[in-house]
């Protein structure tokens, strides 16, 4: 009994031996087969960590760069606000100039006007004369009319020495000539009509100057003389309401 199960013992021995070493084998090919599985795990893991560590940093400079030109962005904005700014600032500036050189040239246009001779008519006489010399004879005569006969007699005085050649000379020598009769100045006044007759013969005031003229020396007692020119203004001027005036005091006088 001893032998035989001895001999059975060798013979399963015999029998797992190569079972042993099958099953040896196959551990040790386990194993390579992980390990070569672990290794290209490995570098798999390392192949994806270096690919992560490389989107991490191109992800970085990315966002650098992201807010670099962000920056650069808010900085065009302020710089074009600021231009913006300038621009409007500029154009009120142009705006203010313009508005200045306006009122500059209308002052200027104004101050020449002044000074620029202007188109008269008087007594169906037109002609040119300084805006200065045109104020003061419309303010001699306004004296004359709101009855301030020294004032306007002064006036026109002072006129006719300020401008001797004057377009008005004639109706200022007429009106002159009336301050004066209305002043008793009867000789002053004859002078200033018969200067006006003298130069403007042909003057629309020239019949009633002559008329005048007679009026006054009628006021001096001189009824003879005046008699005269009541004559020659018939004469001369027939179809003037002044001859009409002169009829009847030429009937008066005779």
């Amino acid at each position: 009994m001893r032998q035989i199960a001895l001999t059975a013992l060798l013979a399963a021995s015999a029998f797992a031996a190569p079972m042993a070493r099958a099953a040896l084998f196959e551990d040790d090919e386990a194993r390579r087969a992980i390990l070569d599985l672990r290794q290209r795990v490995e570098q798999q893991r390392q192949v994806l960590s270096e690919d992560l560590r490389r989107a991490n940093e191109e992800n970085a400079t990315l966002r650098r760069s992201m807010l670099d030109l962000q920056s650069q962005i808010e900085s065009l904005r302020g710089e074009l606000a600021r231009l913006r700014g300038q621009d409007e600032t500029l154009l009120r500036e142009i705006s203010e100039l313009q508005r200045r050189q306006k009122d500059v040239a209308q002052g200027v246009e104004e101050r020449l006007r002044k000074f620029e001779p202007v188109q008269v008519t008087v007594d169906g006489r037109e002609f040119a004369a300084d805006p200065a010399e045109q104020r003061e004879f419309e303010a001699a005569l306004g004296s004359f009319r709101k009855g301030e006969f020294v004032a306007a007699q002064s006036a026109f005085t002072e006129f006719m020495k300020r401008y001797p050649q004057s377009g008005y000379r004639a109706t200022a020598l007429f009106w002159l000539g009336n301050a004066q009769y209305a002043n008793r100045d009867y000789r002053g006044a004859i002078s200033n009509f018969r200067a006006l007759l003298q130069q403007a013969p042909d003057h629309s005031r020239a019949p009633e100057a002559v008329l005048s003229i007679a009026n006054c020396q009628i006021e001096l007692k001189d009824n003879a003389s005046a008699r005269r020119t009541l004559d020659d203004l018939v004469k001369a001027y027939p179809q003037s309401e002044a001859a009409s005036a002169a009829k009847e005091r030429l009937a008066r006088l005779r």
